[in-house]
């Protein structure tokens, strides 16, 4: 009994130096993402847009009678020039209604500044209001024209940064026929070999079908409150509803933000509040029947991921890359799960991170000593 009590004590240091360089480990990981953003982000990007294109490529191959004759590297290129092309258009599009959106800002002005003086008004308060007095009481030192050129600037960047990406997608798509004959040459050990390509195959299989029936999903909700602001007459109808389909990739906040742009824009044109509110009332519809019926039927829960931890995941890839982080959190942080359940040291992580603790069907049993 009194040998036992030097060997149990000598287990709680071991334990705290793990604990210490797992963290001082995860410290330096988040700092190298960080100062390495410019780089490894078009890097993501193009590999959660690789797994959309594969996606189609083999929605392609399904089609009856396109499979049989149409190879299906050609499915994947005509995949890669679809979506390319699409991305283009988009990028056009966008462009033509920022400039759409210059030409009028001088109307929009006088309709935003005519509903802060009837809000004024209506408050009691005395005096003329103009943008010079709300310049001068509200916004302070802000200046407006700063802030303007700085968002031009952001998206000439974001454009820019386009071309690197697309870049990047085609050399992985090139490298993706030669992967697996990489990972069998990683390790002469056929069990490794096995494993590693379980858990590859994992990862394309969950982060594959995520973003396919999310990229769907996306395209339904822009459809239909595209719909919906044609109804109301809301100019810019078509920019609005990219906006709100590219803003609901993004988990939990995604929704809210796609409801404000078009409704913020809304009261600078119509300024009058109850059209406005019937328009908050029916994106707000449609958002709440596609994120929680339509949604969890299609998807279920193909990530396995607690919801506190989606939550956790957003907070700290967009505080490390920006709205791109935010966008691909969630199949981030899902392959980070996968790869952790792998480990016998980092299990435990795992199953925290997991929505329900059953990861026995993700993995296949390694030999007594390999894990």
């Amino acid at each position: 009994e009194g040998a036992a009590m030097p060997t149990a004590a000598a287990a709680d240091p071991i334990k705290l130096q793990t604990v210490v360089h797992g963290v001082a480990l995860a410290i330096m990981l988040g700092w190298i993402l960080h100062i390495g953003a410019s780089v490894l982000v078009p890097m993501v990007l193009a590999l959660m847009l690789s797994y959309v294109v594969v996606g189609l490529s083999r929605l392609i191959n399904a089609v009856p009678g396109v499979g049989a004759w149409l190879p299906s590297w050609l499915s994947v290129l005509l995949s890669t020039v679809l979506i390319g092309y699409g991305i283009v258009q988009l990028v056009i599009l966008f462009a033509a209604n920022v400039a759409a959106f210059g030409a009028q800002s001088a109307d929009f002005q006088a309709n935003a500044l005519a509903m802060i003086q009837s809000g004024a008004a209506y408050v009691g308060f005395a005096g003329d209001v103009s943008w010079e007095t709300l310049r001068r009481d509200v916004l302070g030192p802000v200046n407006l024209q700063a802030l303007i050129r700085s968002g031009l600037s952001s998206s000439a960047a974001l454009l820019g940064g386009l071309l690197f990406v697309l870049l990047n997608l085609i050399f992985m798509l090139l490298e993706r026929r030669s992967l697996d004959a990489k990972l069998g040459a990683m390790s002469s050990d056929p069990t490794r070999v096995a494993r590693l390509r379980v858990v590859v195959t994992d990862i394309n299989t969950r982060i594959g079908r995520y973003l396919a029936v999310k990229t769907m999903i996306n395209v339904v909700l822009g459809l239909i409150c595209f719909g919906i602001m044609l109804a109301f007459g809301l100019e810019f109808a078509v920019l609005w509803a990219i906006v709100i389909a590219l803003l609901n990739y993004i988990p939990y906040l995604g929704s809210w933000l796609g409801v404000g742009f078009p409704v913020l824009f809304a009261i600078v044109q119509f300024g009058d509040f109850e059209t406005v509110l019937m328009l908050v009332l029916a994106l707000s519809a449609a958002q709440f029947l596609v994120g929680n019926v339509f949604e969890p039927f299609v998807m279920g829960n193909s990530l396995d991921l607690s919801p506190y931890v989606i939550l956790i995941g957003l907070t700290v890839w967009s505080s490390l890359w920006g709205v791109a982080g935010a966008i691909v959190s969630v199949p981030i942080t899902a392959v980070i799960v996968i790869v952790l359940s792998e480990f016998k040291g980092a299990r435990a992580i795992a199953v925290l991170l997991s929505r329900n603790g059953d990861l026995a069907a993700r993995t296949i049993a390694a030999p007594r000593g390999q894990e």
